[in-house]
Parts: structure tokens; sequence; C-alpha cells
């Protein structure tokens, strides 16, 4: 079996492709694999990394400003469509996939189109509560429209769907808190996570700070804190505020988490954004947590995330326009002083998890493959 996967721009869209050629692999190891990303974008690195081959192409996105700047890079972008659909339909007639999968992103949006012009089978699986605009303009080119959670449905009116929910990496369903704490060498007070992606959100850092400083000077909780890429200059803001980090074994401050399955085991409480995979990985755990979606995303996607965990009472909403040190401070010390409240916002989360994504995904792609 030959599998064509197409997405990238973010870790959001590689990670679920990279889950879902892992989890076929594991059930067909002959399966012959074939990722194409944008030619500068992240997924060069994830996916070599993981061992898959990839073939590049050239795509970006319209730019909605009126600046002449904006309108320079939307005649590029014209050019860079016309171009990569080329480019994609050519890769695509030399690999010969069996079906192709497309998991969002730019980059997406040539490769699907392209495969469903030349006959070949395919399906796309978006992460986000609130699609994103590739994803809903190739619903109706494809066999089957893969979703991660319900409240997705309604904006997909004319296309085949069915939830498959998020892949989620098997350490997130087999990290145990008590063997996680041990390995981290924390005791029984409450340990708070929080991070906001790999390059560092200002906003989450300066508003952690407060809390992190406080716990450093009482020692109320345990708190491990990844400041990410942009960061540094936290550990200095958090000492400017009276905690001296040095005299403070209960704060765990680095620039980023490579452990974060042990990390959100260990959790009592996680403070992040509201991405789709973090979301999936928290439900999985049952953690609670407050989510602080970013506002620079695309269709302001994470705050539709954030909010199907809201309404479902499984997690705790800043909006970043109100957040404040003493705000953060004053919602993590209501929900980890309430034990009752606590429970019930894990159950409500671990409710909503759908552990088996893999398999469903799986299922779906021998499904459609069955039929063609």
């Amino acid at each position: 079996m030959k599998v064509l996967l197409a997405g990238g721009g973010t870790a959001g869209h590689i990670n679920p492709a990279l889950a879902i050629a892992g989890f076929i692999k594991k059930m067909r190891p002959d399966t012959e694999f074939l990722f194409i990303g944008n030619k500068d974008g992240m997924e060069q690195r994830l996916v070599t990394q993981a061992g898959y081959p990839i073939e590049s192409i050239v795509i970006s996105g319209f730019h909605r400003g009126l600046t002449p700047k904006d309108a320079v890079e939307n005649v590029r972008t014209v050019r860079r469509t016309i171009t990569s659909s080329a480019e994609a339909r050519r890769i695509i007639k030399e690999f010969k996939p069996d079906i192709c999968v497309g998991t969002g992103g730019y980059v997406s949006g040539p490769v699907i189109r392209a495969a469903a012009r030349l006959g070949i089978p395919c399906v796309i699986h978006e992460q986000n509560a609130y699609p994103g605009v590739t994803n809903k303009l190739l619903s109706r080119r494809v066999n089957k429209v893969m979703l991660a959670v319900e409240a997705a449905k309604p904006y997909f009116p004319k296309a085949d769907v069915v939830v498959t929910g998020n892949p989620v990496r098997g350490e997130i369903l087999t990290a145990d808190k008590a063997e996680s704490r041990k390995a981290l060498g924390l005791d029984r007070r409450p340990v708070v996570l929080s991070f906001g992606g790999s390059l560092g959100a200002d906003k989450i850092n300066r508003a952690v700070a407060d809390l992190v400083a406080r716990s450093g000077k009482d020692g109320r909780y345990q708190h491990i804190h990844a400041y990410g890429k942009y960061g540094d200059w936290f550990p200095a803001l958090v000492e400017e505020k009276g905690a001296v980090l040095s005299e403070a074994p209960n704060l765990d401050i680095r620039p980023y988490i490579d452990n974060m399955p042990t990390c959100m085991a260990a959790a009592d409480l996680v403070i992040c954004r509201a991405g789709a995979i973090t979301l999936s990985e928290i439900q999985a755990m049952g953690k609670p947590a407050i989510l602080i979606p970013s506002p620079n995303v695309a269709e302001n996607h994470q705050y539709h995330n954030a909010m199907a965990l809201v309404n479902a009472g499984a997690a705790e909403l800043i909006e970043e326009s109100d957040l404040t040190g003493e705000l953060l401070m004053q919602k993590a010390d209501e929900m980890l002083q309430s034990p009752e409240h606590l429970a019930e916002i894990s159950e409500n989360s671990r409710k909503m998890a759908i552990t088996n994504a893999n398999e469903r995904i799986y299922s779906v792609i021998k499904k459609v493959l069955a039929q063609s």
C-alpha cells in the first residue's frame, strides 16, 4: 500500500499526520509513505526526524490587509497556487499513491485537489472545533472528512463526515501520575504545569511569573513552566518579583518541556494555550486546565477549541485580553483549593477524550480504500 500525506505549517497539522503514518506502519509494516510539505515549513525537520521521505512545494496563504505589501504578497500567492498545483500533480503521478491523507495547512490544498482530480481516494482530518479554510474548501472533493470533535460538524454540511478524535501519543495514554511525580522528584503539594508553546507566549509568561514568584517565596505549589525560545528573560523577571530560583526546589523553570507526558501526568492543573492536539492530550489524561487561547491564529480557532471544553465543564477560560497575574493566581487558587471542583472538571474532561483515534482513522482509511 502507498500512502501520501500532506499537512504543514504548524506542529498541530504535522504531528497528526505523523501519528497517522505511525499507526498505519504498525498495522501494515509494508506500507510505503511519502509526505508533501511546504519548502520552508517546520514539516521538513519533523518529518525527516521521524524517518519519512518528504517532497516540497511552495505555497502561502492570502493576506487580508489592504496595504501595498499585502497586495504584492497576494499576487505571489496566486502564482504559487498555480505552480504548487503543477508540482503536486507531478509528485502524485510519480509516487502513484493508493490514498491521500490531508491534515490541514496551506500545503494540503493543492495536494488534495490534485489527487482528487486524478481520481485517487482522499480523506482529510480536521483537528479543530472551528475548521480551517483549507479543509472547508476541500471537504466537497474528498471521500471522507474526519473530525476531532462533534462541534465541527455544522461547518461541513455537504460532506461525508465522521468523528474520529485527534491522534494522541501512546505515552500520553500510559503515563502514571505517581510514577511521574517520583521521576520528577515531586512531593504531595499541588503541581502546576504551564507553557505557551515552543516559541513562548509573552503574555502567558508575564502572568505566570507572578504565580511562579509567589510559589518561590511561600512554597505553596510546585510549578513546572516552559518559557519558550523567546522567553529567556523569564527567570530574571521571576527573581525581580522576589523569588530566588536557586533556593526554590519546588520550581522547575526551563525553555522547553521535552518530557511532556511525564510532566502532564504529574500535574494537578495545566495552564496553556488551546491548540487542538494539546487539548486532546489534556482530555486523554483528564487534566483540569486554565486555557488561554491565542488570539493570533487563523479564524480564532483556539477560542472555539477552548469553548468546546468550557461548555462541557471540562476547563476554565481566560481570554488573553483579560489575562493578568492577579487573575491567573485567583483562578488557580480557586481550582486547586477545591478538590471536589478539580475532580468534577477532571471527570468531564476525561469524558470528552477519544483515546482510540488512531484506530478510528485507520478504519476510515481501510473503508475508503475498500469502497474505491
